[in-house]
């Protein structure tokens, strides 16, 4: 359902572009089949494309059976990179902001993180949803690290998140990317150590434990390089525990080797927007794909998904 709603801010793009309105419009039926309709499209100020959307659940149908308390009353979806279409200049400018880790500074942040502020601050934040996918879900992840940060935990599904780093996951070799990432975490752990020593400003490592409680839905791709490395990331710091070194790790995993280096050279460094204490993590394990298909939404609603879920608790 997640992925559908996402799917119909796409489409709502694409009928803005194309001139589709009314009985020609095609984004409607992505939210009308689940029973939602749509509140508020979120347009970019700086291109006056369609970006996100805030929809909300109609009264379930007399014949539901389904829990209504289980069911979002209201979800804010963003989209992902549109490679065609005059928005595709402005979706790469965010991209860009989000490789330099930088996403909080854009305008169409700030009209996401004040949309979901007035919805949480209207209804609560016990039945509102955030999704995305691929940019889109690097900005619902911005906006629920956000309202985390204030003790409000809302549930977030994010699609093939961009994890902004050195791809060793798609190493083939297990010792050698073992090897890496014991090796990294050590330097990373050192790094965090001595310049908490020399009392240098430690504020990632505060946030990150402040944001434990909450656990976003990750729904990744081993085949999909943008957000693969989520799966080792993960998975390196059970394994460190298993060898008994936990603690190193427990430490690195706050903190991105560049950012440390930017500090301890007297440059502010940003908080790395993928490092994450808790999550559901769900890896599609079906047989190997293409890029296009290991990074595309349409995989997250196939029938016949080979899925494998595994909730990581800081």
């Amino acid at each position: 359902v997640a992925a559908c709603l996402v799917q119909g801010v796409y489409i709502l793009e694409r009928d803005r572009q194309e001139k589709r309105q009314g009985s020609e419009a095609l984004a409607p039926p992505w939210w009308n089949f689940f029973h939602f309709q749509l509140c508020t499209p979120l347009v970019d100020e700086a291109d006056s494309s369609t970006f996100g959307a805030i929809y909300e659940l109609k009264h379930p149908m007399p014949d539901d059976k389904s829990s209504v308390n289980d069911s979002p009353r209201y979800v804010i979806a963003f989209r992902g990179t549109l490679t065609k279409g005059d928005a595709f200049s402005r979706d790469l400018q965010l991209n860009v902001h989000l490789v330099r880790n930088d996403l909080h500074q854009t305008s169409r942040f700030e009209i996401a993180i004040q949309a979901v502020r007035s919805i949480v601050a209207t209804y609560g934040s016990s039945n509102i949803w955030l999704a995305g996918h691929s940019l889109g879900s690097a900005l619902a992840l911005l906006v629920g690290k956000s309202m985390a940060k204030t003790g409000v935990l809302l549930e977030a599904f994010l699609f093939n998140p961009p994890f902004v780093s050195a791809p060793i996951e798609r190493i083939k070799d297990k010792k050698v990317k073992h090897g890496l990432r014991i090796a990294s975490s050590v330097v990373t752990a050192g790094l965090a150590f001595a310049m908490k020593n020399s009392h240098r400003k430690n504020q990632t490592g505060d946030t990150f434990v402040a944001l434990s409680e909450w656990m976003p839905c990750l729904f990744v791709n081993p085949a999909d390089h943008v957000c693969s490395e989520y799966i080792g990331y993960f998975e390196h710091r059970k394994n460190m525990d298993e060898i008994g070194v936990g603690l190193i790790e427990k430490l690195a995993t706050q903190h991105s080797l560049g950012g440390l280096v930017m500090t301890a050279m007297g440059k502010e460094a940003e908080e790395p927007l993928h490092l994450i204490p808790t999550a559901k993590l769900t890896v599609n394990l079906s047989p190997s794909q293409e890029f296009k298909e290991a990074h595309g939404i349409h995989q997250w609603w196939r029938s016949d998904l080979l899925l494998e879920l595994k909730t990581y608790k800081y």
